[in-house]
């Protein structure tokens, strides 16, 4: 089941107000599915696969955990994870907010919901109706527990992995959770799955019933512990409910599911409403308690970022991430926050921070000369932009790991990932690379030699507010004799062009991973450049990041897992697929002041699916923070 979110340290039974003050342990990583469909990798999907050396603690016997390094932190017969409070009143409702629509309750097709804009990553709506044989803990990278599944068996070689499903486990209908519902899961989703999820399967060589709640899983040839993670985590459907229907084909129906939370209504781009499941079956297990709270989660759909702004102000919904620099610096001075009914909270960022850009598509052959990136990337000037109109907030990206250990030392000395400036010594390089690569500059415009026609480019973005800050970057470049555009679409045409590869540049943003692995091939592998859906937006195709990156899912402990990495990191910035954009050093929470939240706040930011409405005070205004605090105390 999805619980998006952690924190590291237990907190008091009767918990806190959400503005109060709260310690900020150290924890690693968000919570997190091990799936996600493919729309929602765009947000953050993490997916496991590789080739881990078995930990001799779990490679006999049945076991209530996998990891895969040492031993899990939570032991058997563990009574809740640390980070909730499993005496959290259950009531009242969440309300969110998504830029964009959806067009259907399938999550494997068309464009399911997400609530995007209530964290760094989006909550998967629909995966909340699911269950699946293992749920990880948020404060541990890569150990996940038994949920569907009761215990897991892992031969010594890693080559096989038994699931025994527990006996109360239930769909929403009533019906038993069997081994037939997680074979025709496994065996449909592998073959017809999007993209992410047939990644997320890609060490499982075949699923084989051992008894009605006994499934037995098959991995490739060096696949190991950590396809066993990956495969744990995608959903398990139900064969009666899902046989006759297409798995590719947008749909309302909403699917049965086994999961806390059911659709209630959907007005297909407009709202999503879904309920808690009064008697769901897993409420009382360790893995589940003192989360899923709420009775009730709305999700208001707005055409765009403005509007869905000005309807928090109005208090149209709860929670709201704010990623614009400018907006938070001037926009947050409505009579809600003066009043203390909306709390303000800035957190310091210390989770791992993803590849933003603006991709090249190498599909194009202007980019395929690696001198033209270089020239277009030294045309960006990042300090000047963050000095002057991102009001020093951010701090720019120089590694596809940055935050991380996995983030490659001198990283930074590649032309890509260096401070930024685009001085005049630079634009003066960046010409004559231009000039190296054969585009004369005529006329005051560079000139194709395969075209014979003058240079001109579009850049996608999917919000208005790219114009300001872009417009530096476009000059910069005219100056070069390059003309290029900005082109402003919607958030899901954005996505939509992404997926089909059809940009010249783009604003890109690739998910985090929990635990790097075979599913970078998704990311950035050859056989993933032209495969509609995968995340290979720049169309990498380089035999020495395939190798490097088969040698990351290898790796067999922890230390070669970060030098390997490392090694990737420096092969993904060395090519200059992207130009590398900004992350921010702060997060900037906005939030309605009705909910209770844990004491605790884990590096990784707010616990929403651990946040409670207090049901005797649902209108409480505790006093609030104040513009910009961080209302938590630091260890």
């Amino acid at each position: 089941m999805p619980q998006f979110l952690a924190v590291t340290a237990a907190f008091r039974k009767d918990g806190l107000p959400a503005n109060s003050a709260s310690r900020h342990g150290r924890s690693g990583f968000w919570r997190q599915r091990l799936y996600r469909p493919a729309v929602a990798l765009v947000a953050g999907l993490c997916l496991w696969a590789g080739s881990f050396v078995p930990a001799p603690a779990h490679a006999e016997g049945a076991s209530h955990a996998v990891t895969l390094f040492g031993q899990p932190k939570y032991p058997a017969g563990f009574g809740h994870f640390d980070y909730v409070n499993p005496d959290a009143p259950k009531g009242g409702e969440l309300r969110l907010a998504q830029v964009g629509g959806f067009d259907s309750l399938n999550p494997f097709s068309g464009t399911p919901p997400y609530a995007r804009g209530t964290g760094p990553r989006p909550i998967d709506l629909l995966g909340l109706t699911f269950d699946s044989l293992l749920v990880r803990s948020a404060d541990e990278p890569a150990s996940a527990y038994g949920l569907l599944a009761e215990s897991v068996e892992i031969a010594p070689d890693g080559r096989w992995a038994v699931f025994n499903l527990r006996g109360n486990a239930r769909f929403h209908n009533g019906a038993a959770v069997t081994a037939d519902d997680v074979l025709f899961s496994i065996n449909v989703l592998k073959a017809s799955g999007p993209p992410a999820v047939q990644a997320a399967l890609d060490g499982v060589e075949r699923a084989e019933k051992l008894a009605d709640r006994k499934v037995r899983l098959v991995m490739a040839a060096g696949a190991g512990r950590a396809a066993v993670l990956a495969a744990g985590g995608v959903p398990v459907l139900s064969r009666a409910d899902w046989q006759g229907h297409d798995m590719s084909a947008p749909s309302l129906r909403a699917p049965e599911g086994s999961g806390p939370y059911a659709v209630a209504t959907a007005d297909a781009g407009k709202e999503l409403l879904l309920t808690r499941v009064e008697d769901y079956w897993a409420k009382d297990l360790p893995a589940t308690k003192g989360l899923n709270n709420f009775n009730r989660i709305r999700t208001l759909f707005y055409a765009d970022p403005q509007a869905a702004f000005t309807a928090f102000t109005a208090g149209a919904y709860d929670i709201r991430y704010e990623f614009e620099s400018k907006k938070w610096a001037t926009a947050y001075r409505f009579p809600a926050v003066a009043r203390g009914q909306v709390i303000l909270q800035s957190l310091p960022v210390r989770r791992m921070e993803p590849m933003r850009g603006f991709a090249f598509n190498l599909r194009r052959p202007l980019w395929q000369d690696r001198r033209v990136r270089e020239a277009l990337s030294l045309a960006f000037d990042f300090e000047k932009l963050n000095r002057t109109l991102l009001f020093g907030q951010y701090v720019r990206t120089t590694s596809y790991f940055s935050n991380s250990d996995w983030a490659a030392d001198g990283a930074g000395s590649d032309p890509a990932a260096d401070t930024g400036t685009a001085g005049h010594a630079d634009l003066k390089a960046a010409a004559r690379l231009l000039d190296d690569a054969g585009l004369a500059l005529r006329h005051g415009r560079r000139t194709d030699p395969r075209t014979g026609q003058p240079v001109a480019i579009e850049i996608l973005v999917d919000n208005p507010a790219w114009q300001p800050i872009c417009r530096p970057f476009l000059a910069a470049l005219k100056r070069l004799g390059i003309r290029a555009t900005l082109k402003t679409v919607s958030v899901d045409d954005h996505l939509s062009r992404l997926r089909t590869f059809d940009f010249d540049m783009a604003t890109a943003h690739w998910p985090p991973v929990s635990w790097p692995g075979t599913d970078l091939s998704l990311f950035w592998g050859s056989a993933a450049a032209d495969m509609k859906g995968s995340l290979n937006w720049p169309g990498i195709k380089d035999p020495a990041i395939d190798e490097a990156i088969g040698a990351v899912a290898a790796a067999p402990d922890q230390q070669s897992l970060v030098d390997r990495a490392r090694a990737l990191d420096r092969l993904l910035m060395g090519g200059i697929y992207v130009i590398p954009q900004w992350h921010m050093a702060t997060d900037h929470l906005a939030f309605w002041n009705r909910f209770f939240m844990p004491v605790v706040t884990p590096d990784s930011g707010p616990q929403l699916m651990a946040w409670w409405i207090n049901p005797d005070r649902p209108d409480a205004r505790p006093a609030p923070t104040g513009h910009g605090g961080t209302g938590r105390r630091h260890r």
